[in-house]
């Protein structure tokens, strides 16, 4: 076992990030060397990839989230299942960048959110056994981040805060760092900020709605919208996107967090009908949906970022980064460029794993990693809980 301290006092440190996100298409994997810690820790990214899940784990994994067919053995068992695919996953990272377990230093594993209740009776679930990581790689992880940001009144979300404030912060421009996962967040850095004056949170759905609309109209023969490609060739049905803006979410306040138990299959199959009922094309549907999660995030801009300082640009990551429906409809809504992550050194499809490496390696070095300003947590704390591992030979 190699203890915390000693793994402190390594830098640079080697860690690997593993998340499935709000999609649950993948475990994405990044191996990231660190060097540095807190707000001048530097980032370089060794190897990533996305180890796909197979169809009958996916589908038990949709069972888990919802909580009729969750049952607690089942839950229970999927638990240590999925534990045994996140290792596979950081296995394969650490091996596409041609080294060994021996080589790193630490897991941070984000493990999957199944259910997220929001302050102020927050708690919330993210299964994929750490232990089982730790045992299957040799290796020490860093796991279950959320937990003690809530348990100090903060909301668990969004923690992507930490990373784009050490990441994207720039002296004089003021920046919108957006991720367009399953579910979207964005963290507003004004110009010179610190961590008092950004201001985060979940701007609504992002990938998620639209996939399941995809899924569903090309009977799962695509699983997205590839590019945006179905959504630019449909027309958005105005009146239809005027009552979708209207949902209550969008108006309330910061600091917010929501995730599937809002906007998850029951909600993905009221639009669907909703789309029959107004006789809409498979395109058109689709485009309204899409219309629905870029405006979203537009009036969330409005209403709670540009207040505060103005913007000078949006920077777009995670799978809805590569869907030019969304980016190209962000910016006229915005009249602000939109430009991906890549453009400044940050795969979009890595992003969350990312972070959660560098989570991890601030934990060793105790280093709060939550951003109260954006959780609404009581104070900073260090997040996540250290499971030893047999070093690897």
């Amino acid at each position: 076992m190699r203890a915390i301290a000693e793994i402190a006092r390594c830098d640079p440190r080697r860690v690997v990030g593993l998340i499935s996100g709000t999609s649950a298409d993948g475990i994405d994997a990044a191996l990231v060397e660190i060097t540095g810690a807190g707000l001048e820790a530097r980032l370089r990214l060794l190897a990533g990839l996305t180890h796909p899940l197979p169809a009958a784990d996916r589908e038990e994994l949709f069972r888990m989230f919802d909580p009729t067919t969750a049952t607690v053995d089942r839950l229970t068992r999927f638990n240590f299942r999925l534990g045994e695919l996140f290792a596979e996953a950081a296995l394969a990272v650490i091996a596409k960048a041609g080294a060994s377990a021996g080589d790193v230093h630490l897991i941070g594993s984000h493990g999957q959110t199944v259910w997220h209740i929001p302050a102020p009776d927050g708690a919330t679930l993210q299964i994929g056994e750490a232990a089982v990581i730790a045992e299957r790689t040799g290796l020490p992880v860093i796991a279950d981040f959320r937990v003690a940001d809530m348990a100090a009144g903060g909301g668990g979300a969004p923690l992507a805060a930490y990373f784009d404030l050490v990441v994207f912060r720039h002296p004089e421009r003021s920046r919108a760092s957006q991720n367009i996962g399953g579910i979207g967040n964005v963290t507003y850095l004004p110009a010179g900020c610190g961590p008092d004056d950004i201001l985060a949170f979940d701007t609504g759905p992002g990938n998620m709605l639209i996939d399941a609309a995809v899924a569903a109209l090309t009977g799962g023969r695509e699983l997205f919208d590839r590019d945006g490609a179905m959504a630019s060739r449909g027309r958005v049905d105005a009146a239809w996107l005027e009552d979708l803006l209207a949902d209550p979410y969008l108006k309330q306040a910061p600091p917010k967090t929501t995730g599937r138990e809002v906007y998850g299959r029951p909600f993905a199959a009221r639009l669907l009908g909703e789309a029959r009922r107004r006789r809409l094309g498979p395109d058109d549907t689709v485009a309204t949906i899409s219309a629905f999660t870029a405006d979203s995030i537009v009036r969330a801009y409005r209403d709670f970022l540009i207040p505060r300082g103005g913007l000078d640009e949006v920077v777009v990551a995670g799978g809805g980064s590569y869907n030019r429906f969304l980016r190209d409809r962000i910016a006229a809504g915005l009249g602000a460029p939109v430009r991906q992550s890549e453009d400044y050194g940050v795969d979009g499809k890595l992003k969350e794993a990312m972070f959660f490496a560098l989570m991890a390696s601030d934990a060793v070095a105790g280093l709060a990693t939550n951003v109260p300003r954006a959780t609404g947590a009581s104070g900073p704390r260090v997040l996540g809980k250290f499971v030893p591992g047999p070093r690897p030979a």
